[in-house]
């Protein structure tokens, strides 16, 4: 049996949950408003879009699109209500790269705001650039966790906080 490209995007996905899952659950939401300058996210803005970058590739995949006036926007109170939306979010992405059919990655998914395009791309090139921002933005998260004294979990090997060995 041939492995479809959703599927080879979805192994993709998986491999990426466990450490991601592992920062966000050590995110204390009373350190929200921290940034490390001034011109730098909010944690829990950069927590945030870590737990729903999943859910862009569902509207890539079932939409075709994300308009920034229409996106809904979660608003965590607590880390546990931050990891149970990262769940959401994720089971939603597995669910459609499970199900999307190697035609619709071809066509094209338009990022919009207030219906004016930004950005357009095949929806297979933009899973694969969201996945490749999914990990920058967790790597992003991993000094803010290492500037507040966050233990950082072991992503791809381990760290000076959590050695598996």
């Amino acid at each position: 049996m041939n492995e479809t490209i959703g599927m080879h995007y979805l192994k993709e996905l998986e491999a990426e949950t466990t450490a991601t899952r592992k920062c966000l659950e050590r995110i204390p939401m009373e350190l929200s408003d921290w940034k490390p300058h001034e011109k730098s996210m909010a944690m829990g803005y950069l927590a945030l879009l870590v737990a729903e970058i999943p859910k862009w590739i569902t509207y890539a995949i079932e939409k075709g699109e994300v308009d920034f006036a229409t996106y809904e926007r979660y608003m965590p109170k607590t880390t546990s209500g931050l990891v149970n939306h990262f769940e959401k979010c994720l089971a939603g992405a597995k669910n459609a790269l499970q199900n999307v059919a190697d035609e619709t990655l071809s066509k094209i998914f338009y990022l919009k705001n207030q219906g004016q395009v930004l950005f357009s791309s095949p929806v297979g090139e933009t899973i694969g650039s969201t996945l490749n921002h999914w990990v920058h933005h967790r790597g992003q998260l991993t000094v803010y966790m290492r500037l507040n004294n966050i233990p950082v979990p072991s992503i791809y090997g381990p760290s000076g906080d959590d050695r598996t060995f």
